[in-house]
């Protein structure tokens, strides 16, 4: 009779353990990064009532393997930070179940958000995915560089080129000086410790239209820049991530 009182008081406290625990293990913890808080689960609330949902996004940045994103969902605005994905103000997204951090620092921007929701994923308009090598689009495998449609013809800057030029006859120019103007169409920061951007001038069919380029310039989309550096060509960043042409820590001044 001993044992089994024994037994059935084990069995009881283990129950009340299993029932305990069980209460906080549905939430999920943030995606692993290395802006991500030590310990999550001392400082997670519950999921805002706004998550999952789908709003527009006012303020972007990149650090630390995440997006971050300030949304403006029904009338109401959040900070929402998921695996990096190419957003720009004014993407509509759609935005995965949260769960809230306050008072979260994130050492990558060296800045403290009051509420921040992270989520397993932002989806831009037209299903664009987060890119897990952290990498901006126009690469072989990612998302194609956005199309010259409605991209004006700029004045080429004086002793330099155009896109058209240096894209299309990328052989001839591959070690040299280039400089070319044109729009800034995409524009990704803090990206491997550099600013990406894509650059055209009106120049150029699909293929040779579109010069990518990294910088410590910050510059914005709609910019009409001059960019000056060393064009490089077949750059391979591993993992599948190559450039056929591309300009590294060019010079780029807005004008």
């Amino acid at each position: 009779m001993r044992t089994l009182h024994v037994v059935h008081h084990v069995a009881v406290i283990g129950l009340t353990i299993a029932l305990t625990t069980g209460c906080g293990s549905s939430r999920k913890a943030p995606p692993a990064s290395s802006d991500a808080p030590a310990d999550a689960a001392t400082t997670a609330a519950s999921a805002g009532a706004l998550l999952p949902g789908t709003g527009t996004v006012l303020e972007t940045m990149d650090g630390g393997g995440y997006t971050y994103v300030n949304v403006e969902i029904d009338g109401s605005k959040l900070w929402v930070a998921g695996p990096q994905v190419a957003v720009q103000v004014g993407d509509t997204v759609s935005l995965s179940a949260g769960m809230e951090m306050r008072e979260f620092h994130s050492k990558a921007l060296e800045r403290t958000f009051s509420v921040v929701q992270f989520v397993s994923e932002i989806t831009p308009a037209g299903g664009r995915q987060a890119n897990a090598a952290a990498m901006p689009p126009g690469h072989s495998g990612g998302t194609p560089t956005p199309a010259s449609a409605g991209v004006t013809a700029v004045e080429r800057v004086e002793g330099g080129q155009t896109v058209a030029e240096v894209v299309g006859d990328a052989a001839a120019w591959s070690g040299k000086e280039i400089a070319v103007r044109g729009h800034v169409v995409k524009y990704m920061s803090a990206i491997m410790g550099k600013n990406w951007l894509h650059v055209q001038d009106g120049t150029g069919a699909d293929g040779s239209n579109d010069l990518t380029v990294t910088t410590d310039a910050t510059v914005a989309v709609g910019d009409i820049v001059v960019v000056r550096g060393v064009l490089a060509t077949d750059r391979d960043f591993g993992s599948g991530y190559s450039y056929a042409v591309i300009v590294e820590d060019a010079a780029v001044t807005k004008e």
